[in-house]
């Protein structure tokens, strides 16, 4: 039904494949059979066949319109499952598509601002400053003098968008179940993953947010800056935001020009990139340099730009310890290390042998070691320990493949502005301090001076809650009947004493925290001498 129902689109996609040589595509599916009677409507000149197939495919996407060629730019990113001529095409997809009508634009502001734009603005350019797949920016000034841009959701982008996805669906299905490689690529979920991504564009009010938080995140920065969004004229089709103005990162004749330093800026990169991953966990996952500029205006020390945050990525705690160990353990050549960090944070099943695991990990990363560290890239690593991992049945990280994304775009940006940039140079230390600052000693003690004064006002109820858990635990009934009677003789004595024992736990909590102090400007021997008396005192204590 679904076939009959979309005829005339699924015959203009085969249509255009043809034109642009990509029939092998239609081999692998059902359609396959077809193909010699679809070339009677389109046929593939001898130009066409004569250019490199990756090259095909992006042409062939930008003809077939604003999903297409999103869902390109996502798929470029998915190295862990097309090869390498594709993937370089296909990043090179450009939100370049036909504008909509002025009129159409006006009319949908005013519906979704419920006033007319004259009311709004002194001035509106009719003529857009860009045209994505999903919206188009205008360029305005409001009433009160302040020069803004004005973007628009496209009309009838949603229903185009269901339309499209069906079909994609109908596709991946079809070379999954039918291609000799179609269950290892998984087209139904990165189909799934491009559906979700997609819809999260469509409400303009949700990127608004994103970008607040990213500035909030950002607030003073010497490395970005994130324009402001003016919310009383933002709405889920429309969102007006500061206007900035800076040189597009890709310009790089002009950031010659004005001689900025491009050693700063590929470094300031990476540290942003790191700044919002381990500190914020909270990215920009859509870095094309149609998204970033530089403020110039000091060209020694350059800041970034950043716009269109309508896809973000966020990391847990632990998938932010277990990548920086990663990558820790990658420059040291740790294999062992890198296994173990796999099994450990649940990306692998834990049966997986680490020794076999291991392996494979040293045979895939060894070659990239035969480089100059300046030349070592972060973000093929990731391709290829996550290929390795698949083999062990590494299930899709959906936030890890965000932040691949990101970072290849990272460093293709920041070695085409300084070829010499040397990423371990900038991520090592910044990982290394990281992981010092969160999982050290020093984290530990901060920890623990935090939760103190909650384990002291805890501390009257535990023989209570121990002697509940106990009852609830799977214990012989002689001993759990032994050990709530004495816990329970014990409470009994721990209420007449209750009074004491706060006024007590109070005073060790003030030696304790006395303590801590001292011991924080205390040489590190000393300090390591005075805690370890501390702990012999303890333990003769327990054991008197």
């Amino acid at each position: 039904m679904m076939i009959i129902k979309n005829f005339h689109r699924i015959f203009a996609i085969n249509r255009v494949l043809i034109k642009h040589g990509l029939d092998e595509f239609l081999q692998v599916t059902p359609l396959g059979r077809y193909a010699p009677l679809l070339k009677l409507f389109a046929l593939t000149s001898r130009k066409e066949k004569q250019k490199p197939r990756g090259e095909r495919l992006r042409e062939a996407l930008i003809e077939l319109g604003p999903i297409f060629i999103k869902f390109g730019q996502m798929l470029s990113t998915r190295r862990d499952l097309i090869s390498d001529d594709l993937a370089e095409q296909l990043m090179r997809l450009q939100d370049r598509v036909d504008p909509f009508d002025e009129n159409t634009a006006k009319a949908r502001i005013e519906d979704q601002l419920g006033q007319s734009t004259d009311s709004v603005f002194n001035d509106f350019q009719a003529t857009p400053l860009a045209s994505a797949s999903i919206a188009q920016v205008h360029s305005a000034e409001l009433l009160n003098g302040e020069q803004v841009v004005v973007k628009v959701i496209r009309p009838g982008i949603r229903k185009q968008i269901q339309r499209d996805l069906s079909l994609l669906k109908l596709l991946a299905g079809w070379f999954e179940d039918h291609a000799a490689d179609g269950k290892r690529f998984k087209p139904r979920q990165v189909i799934a993953d491009y559906e979700f991504t997609i819809y999260n564009e469509l409400d303009l009010r949700a990127e608004a947010a994103n970008t607040m938080q990213l500035r909030r995140n950002f607030a003073d920065s010497t490395l970005l800056y994130v324009p402001k969004v003016y919310w009383d004229f933002t709405r889920e089709k429309v969102m007006v935001q500061e206007k900035i103005s800076g040189i597009p990162i890709a310009n790089i004749a002009e950031l010659n020009r004005v001689n900025t330093n491009m050693k700063v800026l590929a470094h300031r990169g990476v540290e942003i990139f790191f700044t919002q991953v381990f500190r914020d966990s909270f990215f920009h996952a859509d870095m094309h340099p149609g998204n970033i500029f530089v403020d110039a205006s000091d060209p020694q020390n350059p800041k970034y730009i950043g716009i269109d945050c309508g896809i973000m990525g966020t990391l847990g705690e632990q998938d932010k310890r277990y990548l920086a160990e990663n990558f820790l353990a990658f420059f040291d050549r740790d294999y062992r290390r890198i296994a173990e960090l796999h099994i450990e944070s649940g990306w692998i099943p834990e049966n997986t042998p680490v020794e076999a695991f291991e392996s494979a990990i040293r045979t895939a990363c060894e070659p990239i070691f035969g480089k100059p560290l300046s030349e070592i890239s972060f973000g093929h690593f990731l391709i290829q320990l996550f290929q390795v991992a698949r083999r062990f049945q590494m299930e899709v990280q959906p936030q890890l493949v965000l932040l691949q994304k990101t970072l290849l775009y990272v460093e293709g940006l920041g070695r085409q502005l300084y070829p010499q940039l040397d990423l371990w140079e900038t991520a090592q230390p910044y990982l290394r301090e990281w992981v010092k600052q969160h999982y050290g000693p020093q984290a530990i003690w901060k920890k623990i001076t935090h939760k103190w004064p909650m384990w002291i006002e805890q501390l009257p109820e535990m023989p209570e809650k121990l002697a509940t858990f106990l009852d609830n635990a799977n214990q012989p009934p002689q001993q759990l009947t032994e050990l709530v009677t004495q816990l329970t003789r014990f409470n009994e004595q721990q209420k007449k004493r209750r009074k004491m024992t706060v006024y007590a736990s109070l005073g060790v909590s003030i030696t304790l925290f006395s303590g801590l102090l001292f011991l924080a400007h205390m040489p590190q021997e000393a300090a390591s001498s005075l805690l370890g008396a501390a702990l012999a005192f303890i333990l003769a204590v327990k054991n008197s």
